[in-house]
């Protein structure tokens, strides 16, 4: 049985030769299993690439693809999958960092040998991660899921194994603006989760930080849901019902009691809280329409510069 690791890399070079010997160490243990290491360089400005060409001219096993910039990791993901061998059962995606540890790899194989075509990581323990990355984590599981159409499970990895069936279904998804997690859950199949810790990174220093995070996350709830957007219409139903009803309260005290009307502070915090949600609910419906303009585009998701090993 043929399975490919799919591992998309940006300046990884310190992580990259201790990724190798893990994962070599890892998959000896499946037996009557060929792996095949898919390297994808999305655009590193380090070492990276030429480690991975010294690797793959040493290891048939092992393939390279090197983008022409780079195009982010849903992208390198996604070129990944679309070089993996049509004799291939199954792919992998696993990152270099190592915070997903190889051991997962013997335990997706049995799963998948099992009858699931889709086995992912679930992280039990975040204890790597600081305590605001914990807890931004945990709010974007919860509010995607509750706006999603089809929800996540919380805290799912990126690191999973597809069969082959699931593998060209995803590849007939044309969208640019990818999520994959949430495509991955998208085309269903059987599934199954498989719990473990995640580590620290061994070396280097992560590539996300909290702008991107949040970037990302935004990508996702929008790209997961349209509730959103009809979310601001019904907020706009019941900021126009209080107004009613506080203008008929008004006009009840000035004819019976005849008290004068509001002044200048209640009218400027109703000007300030109205243009606000307008502000918000532009800005949301900005986010969907900066979406279209790219699908519209229909540029392609990544370039290819070269390839070693194919």
């Amino acid at each position: 049985m043929d399975v490919t690791l799919v591992v998309p890399c940006y300046n990884e070079e310190p992580m990259l030769p201790v990724f190798w010997e893990q994962t070599r160490q890892a998959v000896a243990a499946c037996r009557q299993v060929h792996f095949t290491w898919l390297f994808v360089n999305d655009g590193s400005t380090d070492n990276s690439l030429n480690w991975l060409k010294t690797l793959a001219q040493q290891n048939p096993d092992v393939k390279v693809i090197s983008l022409s910039r780079n195009f982010g990791k849903e992208a390198a993901v996604t070129a990944g999958l679309a070089f993996v061998a049509p004799t291939a059962k199954a792919a992998i995606v696993i990152d270099a960092d190592l915070q997903d540890p190889p051991s997962l790899i013997g335990e997706f194989i049995q799963q998948f040998e099992a009858g699931y075509e889709v086995v992912y990581g679930v992280r039990t323990s975040r204890k790597a991660d600081s305590w605001i990355k914990r807890t931004t984590a945990h709010l974007f599981y919860k509010g995607y899921n509750a706006v999603a159409e089809r929800p996540i499970p919380a805290h799912a990895s990126d690191c999973r194994l597809i069969s082959r069936r699931v593998l060209d279904a995803l590849l007939t998804l044309p969208e640019r603006e990818r999520f994959m997690k949430g495509l991955f859950n998208w085309v269903g199949f059987k599934s199954i989760a498989v719990p473990f810790v995640r580590q620290k990174r061994a070396a280097g220093s992560t590539k996300w930080n909290y702008w991107k995070l949040w970037n990302f996350a935004l990508q996702g709830l929008t790209a997961g849901s349209t509730v959103l957007l009809r979310l601001w219409a019904y907020i706009g139903m019941c900021i126009s019902l209080v107004a009613v009803l506080f203008a008929g309260w008004v006009a009840f005290k000035k004819i019976v009691w005849g008290n004068p009307v509001s002044g200048y502070a209640s009218l400027m915090v109703a000007i300030l809280f109205c243009s606000g949600v307008q502000l918000i609910s532009l800005g949301i419906m900005g986010e969907y329409l900066s979406r279209i303009f790219v699908e519209v585009k229909q540029r392609p998701l990544y370039l290819v510069d070269e390839k070693v090993n194919f």
